[in-house]
């Protein structure tokens, strides 16, 4: 976005999304990373997922995370994910937040290590 909305900050923040197979992985996952405080939060959806995959598409149920995390600590989020993801290939996808100027300041202090 090009100009922020009145009362929101976009200074650093990040949504980082990837998906895993099974709940507990999801669980397992989100409470690493929270604990390392390398996420403030982290939010568990069921989904459907329908992708190519050894030349063949896929259909799979799945679970998508959204982690709400900083710049700062994105490359440790990235490192962590990679060692603790199951999959062989994990999508790990981050998009810019425009949030609430509180909010933001909770996920900053959410993410100090």
């Amino acid at each position: 976005m090009s100009t922020p909305l009145p009362g929101t900050s976009t200074e650093g923040l990040l949504a980082v999304i990837t998906t895993v197979a099974t709940r507990d992985d999801a669980l397992r996952l989100a409470h690493a990373l929270v604990g390392q405080r390398l996420v403030a939060c982290a939010q568990l959806s069921a989904i459907e997922s329908v992708y190519v995959w050894a030349g063949a598409v896929q259909q799979e149920p799945e679970y998508r995370l959204l982690f709400k995390t900083t710049t700062a600590r994105y490359p440790a989020l990235v490192a962590a994910l990679q060692a603790l993801h199951p999959y062989e290939l994990p999508a790990i996808v981050a998009v810019p937040l425009e949030a609430s100027a509180a909010f933001a300041d909770w996920v900053r202090a959410g993410t100090q290590s």
